[in-house]
């Protein structure tokens, strides 16, 4: 395929020009032109970089890829190896953030979801797309217990908060993958019984007591390891290219 039909295909899919975000999203580094080997990622690190040459990939497809806004502009230092890599090798980078993170059926919240059973039934924000999302656990459990499946689910130990009124049973969810700790007051404001989200910020812990809310933080990468790799899949299938999905641990 071409790369910039992939693109376009790509774009179209997670209707990212209709999406504003603090970085570009689509083809940010251009390399060859026939794209038949795709490796997928969380993020395009240098480690990522290195496993798609050893597998000849023609195309990098991540989450969290470059040029994000604020950031310093020179190519240098790690910034310059990694793009210094994708050149030498010929290899296209894709990435799509806010696009992937909203998306109803590929998108990170959309997974999470999925691979939790909870029933979406809308967004905390009253904008669309919303960010961050809620709905209601298929089958209700006590906050202990819903921690045991996150582990299980996502590979990851959350860090649990406890509400002020101790365990107690979660029906309702509010969730935003990665950095979305802050979402926690639409959450508290909506009266969902918990909220998730990757990352936690100190404030996190005193708004969950105070409020009443259980709180997970499952990890930024361990919360944004699906949507990514379901893109990939979609790929895969609808037009018939060679993609494998690499996750580079990340404790974070």
């Amino acid at each position: 395929m071409n790369h910039l039909e992939l693109e376009t295909l790509l774009n179209t899919k997670l209707s990212s020009g209709a999406i504003k975000d603090y970085c570009p999203n689509g083809l940010q580094i251009e390399g060859k032109t026939e794209i038949t080997k795709i490796v997928t990622g969380v993020t395009a690190s240098q480690a990522l970089i290195e496993k798609a040459i050893e597998r000849e990939a023609d195309a990098i497809l991540v989450h969290h890829g470059y040029f994000w806004k604020g950031e310093p502009e020179p190519i240098r230092g790690m910034k310059g190896n990694r793009i210094r890599s994708l050149m030498k090798h010929d290899i296209n980078l894709y990435g799509y953030h806010l696009p992937l993170d909203v998306h109803p059926e590929l998108g990170n919240n959309a997974e999470l979801a999925r691979l939790l059973d909870v029933e979406v039934k809308g967004g905390l924000e009253s904008k669309e797309p919303s960010i961050a999302l809620y709905g209601e656990l298929k089958e209700p459990m006590l906050g202990t217990a819903f921690a045991q499946k996150i582990t299980r689910v996502l590979n990851r130990k959350p860090l649990h908060i406890t509400p002020e009124i101790g365990d107690s049973l979660i029906k309702t969810v509010g969730w935003c993958t990665g950095g979305g700790q802050d979402y926690i007051e639409l959450a508290a404001q909506h009266h969902l019984d918990a909220f998730i989200s990757g990352e936690i910020s100190e404030r996190t812990t005193y708004t969950a007591r105070e409020r009443n809310i259980h709180y997970f933080s499952a990890g930024h990468h361990a919360t944004e390891r699906y949507g990514i790799k379901a893109l990939g899949e979609w790929v895969a299938r609808e037009f018939g290219l060679d993609v494998e999905f690499i996750d580079i641990d990340n404790p974070v």
